[in-house]
């Protein structure tokens, strides 16, 4: 099993839309990388969805102003592990990274805060 994948039974989701049946916007890219954390068993986390958050990679309530149609996604594993959280937003596996950071469009965007 690769760094990026992980067992499905690990993880369960508590809420990943705000159920609204518009075309969300996209997400401002929050880092060009992604953050390395301990997550621990049994708690609540909220990775920010939307780039906004200045708590990256989890959720401070921006998103309320700076995108209320995205909201973030609410996990809580069972057990504990170190992953790599999305910087980027544009993950195709959340709140995980998958390289995507990687891509030009992401390299070659402007990022506030960031050279």
């Amino acid at each position: 099993m690769s760094a990026l994948q992980r067992p499905a039974a690990l993880v369960t989701r508590v809420r990943s839309s705000s159920g609204t049946s518009s075309s969300p916007s996209r997400p401002a890219i929050a880092a060009k990388h992604p953050y390395q954390v301990d997550l621990k068993a049994g708690k609540r986390y909220a990775w920010c969805a939307c780039g906004h958050s200045k708590k990256q990679p989890f959720c401070d309530g921006s998103h309320k102003t700076a995108a209320p149609d995205l909201s973030p996604l609410r996990f809580q594993l069972e057990e504990a592990k170190s992953a790599w959280l999305c910087g980027c937003k544009h993950t195709k596996s959340p709140p995980y990274c998958d390289g995507t950071h990687k891509e030009e469009f992401i390299q070659k965007a402007e990022v506030p805060g960031q050279p």
